[in-house]
């Protein structure tokens, strides 16, 4: 059996025990779907009267998908940070196994996750009134571009996990950078609104224009009122989407890898 069968074998292996790990502590879910469920309810309801009221709902619920698959990957953080206090890693070590699989099992586990995120906060956005209004394909290509942006993002969350010291550091590392990022964008308010600088980071921010490119493919309406954006990445928004997500990977899966590494040669 070549390398990568093995690998490939080994990460199967390593992510059916993360998501045995899930059903045995499914308070491990609450997070990544309550906190998106409490987030459309409260936009949608509490600030979206004065924001657009029906037309701000169809707006918003692109910006909520691409905020929480943003945010699983905290769950990376946190469970290769446990995996490391508990002495998991050591185990892992002296297992005949591809030191990949440990890695790529939990960001494939996580990214499972977010499949189930994504449908749970699908059905609460049509229950506040979203519709996808383009093409069947095109929907499809939204999700696929959205799971993308998942997948890439557990890689960060993986490095950031290999890193932190403890869980408890872990926890804040994963989520404290993840607030101003996921906020200066125009995952819930136009960049256009935004002073100076603050709007140049928000219209090149990949969580501006995953949310742009969504909105695109869903046929949801990309401002509330005005003319639609006219930068570059609003203009190419499905290819700088997934530019985007191939240069996260490209970069943090050689960084998570490498870390892996070292912190296993202990």
């Amino acid at each position: 059996m070549n390398a990568l069968a093995v690998s490939l074998r080994d990460s199967n292996v390593v992510a059916w025990r993360n998501l045995m790990n899930i059903k045995r502590n499914p308070d491990l879910l609450l997070a990544s779907t309550a906190q998106p469920i409490m987030f459309v309810l409260m936009f949608a309801y509490v600030f979206g009267g004065s924001l657009g009221g029906e037309a701000y709902r169809e707006f918003l619920i692109a910006g909520i998908f691409v905020q929480t698959v943003a945010f699983n990957s905290a769950f990376t953080v946190i469970g290769l940070a446990n995996d490391l206090q508990k002495g998991m890693m050591d185990r892992f070590r002296s297992l005949p196994m591809s030191r990949v699989a440990v890695l790529l099992g939990r960001t494939t586990s996580d990214l499972l996750v977010s499949v189930l995120t994504v449908v749970i906060m699908s059905l609460c956005g049509l229950i506040v009134g979203w519709r996808i209004r383009g093409s069947v394909l095109d929907a499809l290509l939204a999700f696929g571009l959205l799971l993308l942006f998942s997948f890439a993002m557990s890689w960060v969350g993986a490095f950031i996990g290999l890193v932190a010291r403890s869980v408890e550091v872990a926890q804040s590392a994963g989520l404290l950078w993840m607030f101003p990022v996921t906020f200066v964008s125009s995952a819930f308010v136009p960049a256009e609104s935004m002073p100076g600088p603050l709007r140049t980071f928000a219209e090149w921010n990949p969580i501006t224009v995953y949310s742009d490119a969504l909105r695109q493919l869903y046929g949801n309406p990309l401002r509330v009122t005005g003319p639609p954006p006219d930068s570059w990445p609003a203009q190419h928004a499905v290819l700088y989407s997934v530019a985007s997500a191939l240069v996260i990977l490209a970069i943090f899966i050689p960084l998570a890898v490498a870390r892996y590494r070292r912190v296993a040669s202990r």
